[in-house]
């Protein structure tokens, strides 16, 4: 467990999702989670809250936009890597081969957003703070722990995060597939894994993990609320990982972790 009061440059700092009854999914969250929501002063913008937990920030909730919903696109979670200069960030994405799907664009006091699609599909936040800074708690049970893309072409991946973020990579040896551990100025910061035909028409994504006390417990909680268990919690070297979906589709991985995460 870690309380957090500043990121450094590179690190994932955020995660939020994006609803389509974002009042349903805060009751979904809070059951499965034990998450309490707090709507924030959007200045007219799109509905949007934190959920926090013993008092702490540990994520976000946004209500899309019907026009977004009307062109089918799904309910998710979204990460964001903390930046400096995100302009400057956003350029050099470009120039390395990235799709900038949402322009640097200011959110009233708290911070600077972009989304980006890296050039093998993945779509990632950067995010750079103004009175927002990230998640408060992080790691603990209830808070998320670790943020993973899942991509066709890791070794592109690695290239391009690499030269954009200064990110390093370890392969993770234990791994059934090709995984590599993403490090950010010298710490874990997540992963990257190949994609295999296994996965069928699945699009490149980035996934969200939540600590849990319980994978299997809090799996059962998910299914008991109408979500879905995609994939039941399966054995891994770092803990108990299951594969789950909120009942509007978005989907998120929880792991109950072998050992405290640092």
């Amino acid at each position: 467990m870690a309380i957090k009061t500043e990121y450094l440059p590179g690190q994932f700092a955020w995660v939020d999702l994006q609803a389509h009854d974002l009042e349903a999914a805060c009751q979904f969250y809070g059951q499965v989670f034990g998450w309490t929501s707090v709507p924030l002063d959007t200045q007219g913008g799109p509905d949007y809250q934190q959920f926090e937990l013993d008092g702490k920030a540990v994520a976000g909730i946004g209500q899309m936009p019907a026009e977004l919903q009307s062109q089918g696109m799904p309910p998710c979670w979204n990460s964001y890597v903390n930046v400096e200069r995100i302009e400057t960030v956003v350029e050099r994405a470009r120039e390395l081969g990235a799709t900038i799907v949402v322009p640097v664009t200011k959110i009233v006091e708290a911070g600077w957003l972009a989304f980006l699609q890296d050039p093998t599909g993945g779509q990632i936040g950067l995010w750079q703070k103004n009175q927002h800074f990230g998640a408060q708690l992080v790691s603990a049970p209830g808070a998320f722990c670790w943020n993973e893309l899942a991509t066709r072409d890791v070794e592109r991946a690695c290239q391009f995060y690499g030269q954009l973020l200064e990110w390093e990579f370890t392969e993770h040896p234990q791994s059934p597939a090709r995984y590599y551990i993403i490090r950010n100025q010298g710490a874990d910061n997540g992963g990257i894994m190949q994609m295999d035909e296994q996965w069928g028409e699945i699009p490149p994504h980035w996934t969200v993990y939540f600590s849990v006390d319980d994978a299997a417990a809090t799996a059962a909680k998910v299914s008991k609320h109408g979500g879905h268990v995609f994939v039941p919690p399966f054995e891994t070297p770092v803990g108990h990982i299951a594969v789950l979906g909120d009942p509007q589709g978005a989907t998120f991985n929880v792991i109950q972790l072998s050992k405290p995460a640092p």
